[in-house]
């Protein structure tokens, strides 16, 4: 797998994340923040959504071997899970609705909505590992995904109140096709 498509995945796993932070960002819009907030909001968001995508990374390489022969359906069928849930809660339009609703400047409001939009990450985590990603290329998409998370974060607090709610909505469908695309990219490659 290119560098190009590991930062394509790390992009794509940080859509809910702006979806959720335009929600927190009208949210904010009428409450004073400090930076220090700010800062804890994107820390918070970035290393769920890293720490999970490694950990299925790490957990998915304990069992690759003893499944090689279906990995890449393995991989496939999780990226078409992933991608379908999100191109399905756009068409039912009721997606986060809570969530966005949520005061991300209370902690924990904060923690359970980086894990929800996290949850993602470990079974992309797993995908990786069983087409055999190595140790360093997932450390550069891990890397990549503190980085596209923080930015997604904060891009979704700062024009939360411009943006509103259907951009974040076409975010997790574009999200959602990407990941499938990649998932089929993968099953071709490997019959």
């Amino acid at each position: 797998m290119s560098y190009l498509e590991l930062l394509i995945i790390a992009i794509c796993l940080c859509f809910d994340t702006f979806a959720v932070s335009v929600g927190g960002g009208v949210l904010l819009c009428n409450k004073k923040t400090c930076v220090l907030q700010i800062v804890k909001i994107l820390f918070c968001f970035s290393f769920f959504q890293a720490g999970l995508l490694f950990t299925g990374w790490i957990a998915g390489s304990t069992f690759a071997n003893a499944i090689s022969e279906w990995d890449h359906w393995i991989a496939f069928f999780i990226l078409l899970y992933i991608g379908g849930k999100m191109i399905i809660d756009f068409l039912k339009k009721e997606k986060h609705c809570d969530e966005k609703a949520a005061d991300l400047l209370k902690t924990k409001n904060l923690i359970i909505l980086s894990i929800a939009t996290s949850i993602d990450a470990i079974a992309v985590g797993v995908s990786l590992a069983l087409i055999y990603i190595p140790v360093y290329k997932i450390a550069f998409v891990t890397a990549v995904t503190v980085l596209a998370t923080a930015f997604a974060s904060f891009s979704g607090l700062k024009f939360g109140t411009t943006l509103g709610r259907k951009i974040g909505e076409n975010a997790s469908l574009a999200g959602g096709v990407i990941l499938i695309l990649i998932g089929i990219k993968i099953l071709i490659e490997h019959i």
